[in-house]
């Protein structure tokens, strides 16, 4: 069983030119017109077959729905189903048996890693980062298209410390810009996110005594505007003026977006720098030699890169006991990480490329995947 997507060369086999437009997708589609001169392996290329499902990360919602039209397209026989129901959501669904793979925000906790050898057997689950966004300070204010934000700012901003735009804290990091006094409103999560929590990672990381709580995917704090998913907290800020949130950059929109400030530079968002800050962060310890989690630098001072980043993990078996499941969780897995998944990917959502280096460890990660009935 191998992943055929793997390695530059998959790019010129059998290619086809396809537009991809999907419908009944509300007035947000990521999709339309955005697939325009990319190059597909052609349709009906694929052997598998089946419905198969996973549940997880929203802020995997605009590469998903991509990455699922155009295996469906090679793998006609193929069915994939995905609910962005949240990354705390997704990985519970997973570790309860409910779906093949999960996607999430953040990787497995230790707990997490332990019950997943009751799920998957000895070897466990393990993370693979098929996902790389900026996570993005975004807000409503008419006239003003960015803002420059410390890490302390944007601390006392979700805090309520920071109550105004106007507020002197705002206008010291922003000299020359005239300041509207518009109610600040601040926009969090109200399900078990990883975006929450590698926004809360970001400010323990830097500000600990204005973010005292430790990381975690629920909000820590009582009270405050909030809604479900990411689509929920965007469509806030859309429609209240002087309303902020964290949220995916790819599902930021036409709203502003704040640069934060790394090594005494400001620093807008972007994709390059957010790879950046993915290629000058190590791996975590202590997981399976398959496991690519990845401990993000948060502090760092490299002026190039953008650590309020999230990194998404597709969290899988490395052993699954139906061979048609591995088979299958093998093919999308390494679809998704090849070069052309990333592609997809950036193209839909503006997610940030990965380097040469992760894509070929996560193929490695993936060939070893087994099926059977003894691990």
């Amino acid at each position: 069983m191998t992943a055929r997507f793997f390695g530059r060369g998959a790019l010129a086999a059998s290619a086809v030119i396809l537009s991809i437009a999907l419908t009944g997708c509300g007035n947000h589609d990521p999709l339309v017109g955005r697939f325009d001169d990319i190059e597909v392996p052609g349709a009906g290329t694929g052997t598998i077959s089946g419905v198969f499902a996973g549940a997880g990360a929203s802020s995997q919602e605009s590469a998903m729905d991509a990455w699922i039209a155009n295996f469906q397209i090679i793998n006609p026989d193929v069915t994939v189903n995905y609910d962005p129901s949240g990354s705390g959501a997704g990985r519970e669904i997973f570790l309860a048996g409910g779906v093949l793979w999960a996607g999430s925000d953040a990787a497995l906790s230790d707990d997490e890693a332990q019950r997943s050898l009751d799920r998957c057997g000895p070897d466990g689950a393990i993370d693979l980062p098929v996902y790389i966004s900026p996570i993005a300070i975004t807000f409503n204010l008419p006239g003003i298209d960015t803002l420059n934000m410390a890490p302390a700012t944007i601390a006392k901003i979700f805090t309520g410390q920071i109550t105004a735009w106007d507020d002197p804290i705002l206008a010291a990091d922003n000299p020359g810009v005239t300041l509207p006094s518009t109610r600040v409103t601040p926009v969090h999560r109200t399900d078990n996110s990883g975006t929450t929590e590698n926004f809360a990672d970001y400010l323990f990381a830097n500000v600990p005594d204005v973010w005292p709580w430790e990381p975690s995917g629920t909000w820590p704090r009582q009270g405050g505007d909030s809604a479900q998913g990411t689509s929920g907290v965007i469509a806030v800020v859309n429609q209240t003026e002087g309303a902020v949130t964290y949220a995916d950059a790819s599902r930021v929109g036409e709203l502003s977006t704040a640069n934060i400030l790394v090594g005494g530079t400001w620093v807008p968002v972007s994709a390059d720098a957010a790879s950046r800050a993915v290629d000058v962060s190590p791996q975590l310890e202590g997981r399976h030699e398959a496991d690519l989690s990845i401990a993000l630098d948060r502090t760092t001072e490299d002026t190039q890169a953008y650590p309020l980043v999230l990194i998404s993990y597709a969290v899988v078996c490395l052993h699954y006991e139906s061979e048609r499941d591995a088979e299958f969780v093998t093919e999308f897995i390494g679809f998704i990480a090849s070069p052309l998944g990333q592609t997809l990917a950036s193209s839909a959502a503006g997610s940030a490329p990965m380097s040469d280096d992760l894509e070929q460890r996560i193929a490695t990660s993936v060939a070893a995947i087994t099926s059977g009935g003894t691990p």
